[in-house]
């Protein structure tokens, strides 16, 4: 029992490690990444020997047999060969010499066990507790005339055993082997040798299934981020290809320019599917959309004015987070006043967060700003409610969004954003959920 709890605990150590899972969870390792798995898993099983053979009376620390099992069955037969050879040379300086040809042998069996495994995912639900039922594995079994793994796996680990009891017996003081002479203490070296391979398989699968499900949210923030996304992309053109129709007719020279600014907005749409990009290359992008809002409204009733902390230009936020804002702005606030407005951009670092502000003094809107920014689904509120599903996606609790808003004077909406280190070669979603996941801890 001792010795199950220390193969518990290795194995918990070892399943801390993020360069060890990515080893043991790769389906295609190759030689390099076999061998350095297998020096992984063998080191501290090998102090476990060393100890054995240094304190005598501490012989639940010697689990070199099932480790060499445990090694062939997760990194296959090189690392079965390898690591059972390692797992021998504390004991062969001690005399135990049948050690280091029993410990190949059988890491090389449970390599060739993972060889002929059909599925993976026999090994890892792998578990002591076997079906005991002889008509259920019968039923099971015989109706395709196959072996089933895992029991073949379970009665392969008692072969091994037995043998290796018997060599002990034929050539004592060679091998080290717990042997017990009464048939029920036996029988629990036998059941304890299997459920110390069994729970490291067990503890590492459930780190394997913990990944499944991380890289699952991952994929799933990836999916919301690309339908959003998408979302805002037809809308945009939509309404700017309504400002290009509503020109042709009697202004062809300013539609073509129009025409030319939008060519330019789809190249960088097109160019690159950047989920996050710097403030400055937002703003660059802004101002390429103002560039055709003014060509229509004109210059004396669309004016922009830009109060930008220089420091915040550099940091990065989800593209297309403003367009939709200042989109919002002109068409529902400004564009119902006879003589325009105008629209200001603010940006500024407050309390390690970025805050970034979009303001009009348009009509304003007169529904209250919760419901502005949330339940607008006609076209007046497409964009802001986009934006506010984005952050909520995105930041959950971290992102917020306000509207503040008065009839005749105007909306303010207000941005507060985390400021997110981007590693490189990193995606926008992992970079986000890696944030999140360390905000709960």
């Amino acid at each position: 029992m001792i010795k199950v709890g220390v193969a518990t605990a290795v194995a918990s150590a070892l399943g801390r490690s993020r360069e060890f899972k990515k080893l043991l969870f790769r389906h295609h390792r190759s030689v390099r990444e076999s061998i350095i798995l297998t020096l992984f898993t063998a080191f501290p099983f090998v102090l476990g020997v060393y100890i054995r053979c240094s304190v005598k009376s501490f012989v639940a620390a010697d689990m070199g047999f099932e480790a060499s099992i445990l090694i062939g069955v997760m990194g296959g037969r090189l690392a079965g060969v390898v690591g059972g050879a390692l797992l021998a040379f504390p004991a062969l300086f001690y005399g135990e010499y049948l050690t280091l040809p029993l410990n190949i042998l059988v890491g090389l069996v449970g390599g060739l066990l993972r060889y002929f495994c059909r599925n993976e995912e026999e090994i890892w639900t792998f578990s002591p507790f076997i079906d005991l039922s002889v008509y259920r594995w019968l039923k099971r079994n015989l109706r395709y005339l196959r072996i089933d793994w895992q029991t073949a796996f379970f009665l392969i680990i008692v072969a091994l055993q037995a043998g290796r009891l018997e060599l002990n017996w034929a050539a004592p003081g060679l091998l080290f082997v717990l042997s017990l002479t009464r048939p029920v203490a036996l029988l629990a070296v036998f059941f304890f040798v299997v459920a110390t391979i069994a729970v490291p398989i067990k503890i590492w699968n459930n780190a394997r299934i913990e990944m499944k499900l991380e890289e699952q949210g991952k994929l799933l923030l990836e999916a919301r981020l690309d339908a959003l996304q998408s979302q805002i992309n037809p809308h945009f053109l939509f309404n700017t290809l309504n400002s290009i129709s509503s020109l042709v007719r009697f202004d062809p020279d300013q539609a073509r320019d129009l025409i030319l600014k939008l060519s330019k907005i789809l190249r960088r749409l097109l160019g690159k599917h950047d989920e996050f990009v710097q403030l400055r290359e937002e703003i660059e992008f802004i101002d390429d959309y103002l560039d055709i809002e003014v060509v229509r409204f004109g210059r004396e009733k669309l004016r922009v004015y830009k109060h930008l902390d220089p420091d915040t230009l550099d940091v990065v936020v989800p593209a297309m987070l403003l367009q939709p804002l200042v989109e919002n702005s002109i068409k529902h606030g400004l564009s119902p006043k006879i003589d325009g407005g105008s629209i200001t951009l603010r940006s500024r670092m407050q309390e390690g967060k970025l805050l970034v502000q979009v303001e009009d003094d348009g009509v304003g809107m007169s529904a209250p700003p919760a419901v502005a920014a949330s339940t607008m689904s006609s076209g007046a509120g497409i964009g802001m409610a986009n934006v506010a599903e984005r952050l909520q996606v995105l930041y959950g609790d971290e992102g917020k969004m306000t509207v503040r808003s008065r009839d005749n004077q105007g909306t303010l909406v207000a941005l507060e954003l985390p400021v997110v280190q981007m590693d490189s070669g990193s995606s926008a979603a992992s970079a986000i959920y890696a944030a999140r996941s360390s905000t709960r801890s």
